[in-house]
């Protein structure tokens, strides 16, 4: 404990009230958030002659201030320690770090409505089915009701403007609803109930509804209605005799199985919506060695669900894989920040113990490998010290340059540390001013913008140049000149491509000798060389693309000076689209409100010459 503060004086005048603490360092910062029943009786326990625990032991060392902040409940108390954690992000605690937001399957507010993926905020009127684990499982359960459902999945955009069924509507996956007179409005309605009720697990209130249709059809003697129907029918329950069906829980769950080995933790959340397992999400949170499992999971349901990122809503039961002391707060303050009742549990018999054991497997299975993969990470980093002869690496960037034929040349830079690829620390340069098509021009802009007054405390130990001999030395140029004053300067190496350009044929050049290295294929330095030159490959080529489509696709509207967003869209809307637009004259033009016929001129003249 500091000798700066006096623990003894300090616990005389505390209060016995709930309430939040904050523990500072001598540096001031912000250590440990925590929060309690008792303030009196928590922070008395940091301080006794014998303390359990290493984790507190060490933090007990650096306190030299504590601060409490008195509230009327634990419930905010507990609010209120969320809050501040999220703020200040102290090293003591238990740190959840997701920015991904969750998709939601969105039936729009439309006269035809549109199904789809939604991420983000939930500003668009329509209803919301979710959420989904990962936009893979929305793409695929999208997929699958194309085939049941002919209910329209195209762009409004692309609804408003058609003159005629597109290929969906061939292949019978659409009913057509952006072409009047091929589907009526009670009947598209009609098939976006059964939309509803599928996405609600109600599949067998669907199978009757067709059943039904199909018999109503029949009587009437419209039997093309009735096949359809039949046909529907058929194909539904293939579907459900395909599915696993998960018992008779037919709630919103979240599951929450915890593991933890070799001071990391694994929580891995199951998505149960309506008896249905819709998807698993493991999560890795940062944390101080010797933390208690209990403390891991009660942060992390705090933070997971208060925090609210992506969209992200608690379901009304959260079954968690053991007990925590202070569930039944838990419970109380997700229901006082959601507005409605939410259990929080830990003792549960039958179908739930099932789901409880297999979140609890699967964060085994996560966390083990994982720890795998940081084992092999580590064995190679040590291997390519050893094979280079430096020093240990402690941070490794490569750059690749990424273009089409000179068009939107993009750099990357990607960074691995000891643990591997840090993609927070990923940077993409637009490459600008330069003859299109000039790498090494390319290579030397973006080398210039990422160490020009470069942090010292980031430099890398080793900086490879996706390229040949011509790439190195323009490098090369780059560093003696942007880190002439630096007192670190990073390895430069050259990776360059084998002829046939196959895997393991690759050339190592050494910066300033330029020897040429060739590595055996089936080394594991040498992997994690190709693994890294193939992420900078990957993270260049997708922002290259990413800018590239962007120009493909923006209006040549655009361009035409004058003309801004409305008066796009109000030509676009009134004459039908850009090929209207296109064949229009300077009369048809100028009829459009906004467009005088000087603008219309300059229109058809930009259009047309």
């Amino acid at each position: 404990m500091s000798s700066a503060f006096d623990a003894k004086a300090f616990l005389q005048v505390v209060t016995e009230h709930p309430g939040v603490y904050l523990m500072f360092d001598e540096a001031g910062d912000i250590i440990y958030v925590g929060k309690a029943k008792n303030l009196k009786k928590r922070l008395s326990s940091y301080f006794r002659t014998q303390v359990s625990g290493e984790k507190t032991r060490a933090l007990v060392r650096q306190i030299c201030d504590v601060q409490v902040t008195v509230t009327h409940t634990e419930t905010e108390a507990l609010i209120l320690e969320h809050n501040l954690i999220k703020q200040h992000l102290p090293r003591y605690n238990v740190l959840l770090r997701d920015d991904k937001s969750y998709p939601y399957i969105i039936i729009s507010d439309h006269r035809h409505p549109r199904i789809g993926l939604h991420r983000g905020a939930r500003k668009k009127k329509g209803e919301y089915f979710g959420p989904y684990p990962n936009g893979a499982a929305v793409r695929e359960s999208l997929h699958l009701m194309q085939k049941l459902f002919p209910v329209r999945q195209c762009e409004d955009s692309v609804y408003a403007n058609r003159s005629r069924p597109c290929l969906m509507y061939q292949l019978k996956r659409c009913a057509g609803p952006c072409v009047s007179g091929l589907v009526s409005d009670e009947e598209y309605a009609h098939q976006l109930q059964l939309v509803r009720l599928f996405l609600q697990g109600k599949n067998q209130q669907v199978l009757n509804d067709l059943a039904d249709s199909m018999e109503q059809a029949s009587q009437a003697l419209r039997f093309e209605d009735a096949a359809r129907f039949r046909d529907q029918l058929q194909a539904l329950r293939r579907v459900q005799e395909q599915q696993f069906v998960s018992g008779n829980v037919l709630d919103d769950l979240d599951v929450i199985g915890l593991a933890v080995a070799r001071s990391q933790a694994c929580v891995q959340v199951l998505f149960i919506r309506q008896g249905k397992v819709l998807g698993s999400r493991s999560y890795f949170p940062k944390m101080p060695p010797d933390t208690d499992a209990e403390e891991i999971l009660q942060s992390f349901v705090l933070q997971f669900y208060l925090a609210g990122i992506g969209g992200r809503e608690a379901p009304a039961e959260i079954l968690i894989d053991r007990s925590l002391p202070d569930e039944a707060v838990l419970s109380e303050t997700l229901s006082q920040h959601y507005g409605r009742r939410i259990k929080l549990r830990s003792r549960t018999r039958s179908e739930r113990s099932r789901f409880i054991k297999l979140a609890r497997t699967n964060a085994d299975t996560a966390l083990a490998s994982r720890l795998a993969h940081k084992s092999t990470q580590r064995q190679r980093l040590l291997q390519l010290e050893e094979v280079l002869g430096c020093p240990p690496i402690a941070r490794m960037e490569c750059f690749d340059i990424s273009h089409t034929m000179g068009e939107k040349t993009v750099a990357s830079c990607v960074v691995f540390n000891q643990e591997g690829p840090q993609k927070s620390e990923y940077r993409r340069f637009n490459i600008n001013g330069i003859t299109p098509g000039d790498d090494y021009a390319a290579m030397e802009q973006a080398l210039s913008r990422r160490f020009h007054q470069a942090d010292t405390d980031k430099l890398p130990d080793i900086l490879f140049i996706d390229g040949g001999l011509g790439q190195l030395a323009r490098a090369e140029d780059v560093m003696a000149r942007e880190l002439a004053d630096s007192p670190r300067q990073p390895l430069l190496i050259g990776v360059a491509k084998g002829v046939t350009r196959k895997a393991g044929l690759e050339t190592l050049i050494m910066g300033g000798s330029h020897e040429e290295r060739h590595l055996p294929a089936d080394m594991p330095a040498l992997h994690l060389i190709q693994h890294i030159r193939d992420e900078s490959h990957r993270f260049a080529i997708t922002g290259h693309r990413a800018q590239r489509g962007k120009v493909r696709t923006t209006s040549t509207l655009e361009s035409i000076p004058g003309v801004g967003a409305k008066r796009r869209q109000a030509l676009l809307k009134y004459l039908g689209g850009i090929q209207e637009v296109k064949r229009a004259g300077v009369d048809e033009l100028a009829k459009v409100p906004g467009i005088s016929p000087a603008l219309a001129e300059k229109i058809h003249d930009a259009l047309h010459h």
